[in-house]
């Protein structure tokens, strides 16, 4: 292996311990503007520091990515269809090796379809990518997609694409996680980086990560999973901590709960969870109704403030028995003078 292509390897994969933290920000090639990544510059900025390469399109290096900060770029260069399209398989290299070097790229990536309806073209053109790319030592990473088909994610189809990519010569290996993890990453013999997937609760995410390195995992190429968080920077700093620090689970969602003390929520928005902002409705909303059924069993008592209502304390735990009340005038002649008729107890019973 050349020495170029070591180094770049190494700008990925860190070499004192093997892994990686890769930021996943290239949805938008099918998936448009995706939730959190609307305007990528503003997802990619704070979160940049954290991660050891950046996984994205050309178009969004060039528009979003500061150029003055020295992040190792794995560029895309597969495309060609959308998630509104009847199949995601049908896609070809979009991006010249020679526009990846005058970006800078330090990897390539490509999605191949094992099994799928365009599986030959997927397969031919990562053979034809790695051929291009050893020329100027550049790395190149195969992502074993599946499309929409989800319910392939299991040891044995995660095995043979990850292993025929292998095959063809790809440096580096993406696909997902799956029960017997072990059995993928021990047939491959190049490196395995697991992708993050759709958004998951912030543990369960950690417990991705942690389960994939312990299973032999390279590192993480994750996205959603951070960028969707309500917390971006304390999650991508827990997975940080899980892949090169070894942090187990607890230790890394312990941190991500102390750093996000430390850090706002993203677009001010309200956190799912916590006392606040429930705290802050119980008067109005959840607890309302119990507090007008204890003000009607409470109100016996309340009357003995006021003279005009004692001659009726048992009839207020009814308050929807008014008409009843109407036909005994006589009790409220005092209050005739003093007060409205016998409807006000009863709404403000209600209340």
């Amino acid at each position: 292996m050349d020495w170029g292509l070591k180094n770049r390897i190494a700008n990925i994969l860190k070499p004192n311990n093997g892994r990686g933290v890769m930021l996943a920000v290239d949805h938008g090639y099918f998936l448009g503007p995706t939730e959190s990544l609307e305007v990528p510059r503003r997802t990619v900025a704070p979160l940049v520091k954290y991660c050891d390469s950046l996984m994205v399109t050309r178009g969004v290096v060039r528009t979003s990515v500061d150029p003055n900060h020295p992040v190792p770029i794995v560029l895309r260069v597969s495309g060609g269809t959308s998630i509104i399209g009847e199949d995601l398989s049908n896609e070809k290299i979009t991006t010249s090796v020679k526009d990846a070097i005058r970006i800078n790229a330090t990897a390539l990536a490509m999605s191949i379809f094992v099994g799928a309806k365009y599986e030959h073209n997927s397969l031919v053109n990562l053979g034809n990518l790695v051929n291009d790319a050893e020329e100027y030592g550049i790395p190149v990473l195969a992502v074993t997609a599946v499309g929409k088909e989800l319910e392939k994610r299991d040891a044995r189809y995660l095995s043979l694409s990850c292993r025929i990519a292998a095959e063809f010569g790809a440096h580096m290996v993406k696909t997902y996680f799956c029960d017997n993890f072990e059995k993928v990453v021990n047939s491959c013999p190049v490196p395995v980086i697991i992708a993050g997937g759709p958004k998951l609760p912030e543990r369960d995410a950690l417990a991705l990560t942690y389960n994939a390195i312990k299973a032999g995992a390279a590192g993480v190429d994750m996205g959603r999973n951070i960028w969707q968080s309500q917390y971006p920077i304390p999650m991508i700093r827990a997975v940080r901590a899980i892949v090169h620090s070894n942090y187990n689970l607890d230790q890394a969602y312990n941190l991500f709960k102390t750093l996000c003390k430390e850090y706002p929520l993203k677009n001010n928005q309200k956190p799912h969870l916590g006392n606040n902002t429930q705290n802050k409705n119980r008067p109005d909303q959840s607890k309302a109704p119990q507090q007008s059924q204890k003000t009607q069993q409470q109100q016996p008592q309340q009357p003995s403030q006021s003279k005009p209502q004692q001659p009726r304390p048992q009839q207020q735990p009814r308050p929807q028995q008014s008409k009843p009340q109407q036909p005994r005038p006589q009790q409220p002649k005092t209050q005739m003078k003093k007060q409205t008729p016998p409807a006000p107890p009863a709404a403000q019973a209600t209340q």
